[in-house]
């Protein structure tokens, strides 16, 4: 019986239950906390694998985007099974996978973010997220909210064109906290975004992909930067998802996680936007998704 509910909303709780479960089913599993946000959320992650090759892969960034977070814990849990049963998983022996690749999860760099989405934030919370987003009217409460609870855009707080992605946001309207794209007052000023940081400096991974929602497309370059071998992975990405390559929207091209990694490694990072339509998207897309992701998650540990 699967220990990863795929048809209920993956609030914070139930994330962090459930590494620790995981953890404790599979020792190929192993699991630590990264941080504890500004509420007190764990930012939790999981490794796997014993091999030379280190890749990195984060979820829900962003809190209406939380189903990418089953996504990644879903793929642990099958990884995890294949390993102990000496099986396959997508085609791929887990085993020669796990001697190969050393895979880190970080499947909810957002809880505080995700707990005022999936009805899972105290009503203090709830409260003072509704008076930031009186701000943004215009913005749908809760279902709008991509930012964490302080109000500040996780996806914006990185160093790589931080101060242009200001200035952009800044000139669409998105000058003070709120639901979604203000930057924050410095990069890496909030808890999460350096949680992540700091962990990616700590792995020196070869590769980083970041799950996002929606559009059923793949990002992978920066400001013209020409990462040997990363075009020809996305191209092995889009062939085995059916996702589209696209060049990343200039409004939204700076800031972001993996901008920081390509300009700070140059090595390849990747935003998988999963799913079609608006966040939060539907558990009923889970299944479509999880099948474009699970080949796109094997490849990366391939390299």
């Amino acid at each position: 019986m699967s220990i990863v509910p795929t048809d209920v909303p993956m609030t914070p709780e139930l994330a962090d239950s459930l590494v620790d479960r995981l953890a404790a089913e599979y020792p190929a599993l192993r699991a630590e906390t990264l941080a504890s946000t500004a509420y007190g959320r764990p930012i939790r992650a999981l490794t796997i694998g014993t091999g030379e090759r280190r890749v990195l892969y984060s979820a829900a960034h962003h809190a209406n985007e939380w189903l990418t977070s089953t996504v990644l814990l879903k793929f642990a849990e099958d990884y995890a099974e294949a390993l102990r049963n000496g099986g396959t998983i997508g085609g791929i022996s887990a085993e020669e996978l796990s001697d190969s690749a050393t895979i880190f999860l970080v499947p909810m760099v957002n809880p505080d973010g995700v707990a005022l989405v999936t009805g899972a934030a105290t009503p203090e919370e709830q409260e003072q997220a509704r008076e930031l987003s009186r701000n943004y009217p215009n913005i749908p409460f809760p279902g709008g909210w991509k930012a964490n609870l302080l109000g500040v855009d996780l996806n914006l707080q990185y160093p790589a064109g931080w101060l242009m992605a200001r200035e952009i946001k800044f000139s669409q309207g998105y000058t003070r906290p709120g639901p979604r794209d203000y930057v924050g007052r410095f990069p890496l000023s909030q808890i999460e975004s350096q949680a992540l940081y700091d962990y990616t400096e700590r792995i020196d991974p070869s590769l980083v992909i970041a799950w996002h929602s929606q559009g059923e497309v793949i990002y992978w370059q920066y400001g013209g930067i020409e990462v040997p071998g990363a075009r020809e992975l996305a191209e092995r990405f889009a062939q085995v998802s059916g996702y589209a390559l696209e060049d990343t929207p200039y409004a939204s091209s700076f800031a972001g996680y993996k901008d920081w990694f390509i300009q700070a490694y140059r090595r390849p990072g990747f935003t998988i936007e999963v799913g079609t339509g608006t966040n939060p998207l539907p558990l009923s897309q889970f299944d479509d998704i999880y099948r474009a992701s699970l080949p796109i998650l094997l490849e990366g540990a391939v390299g």
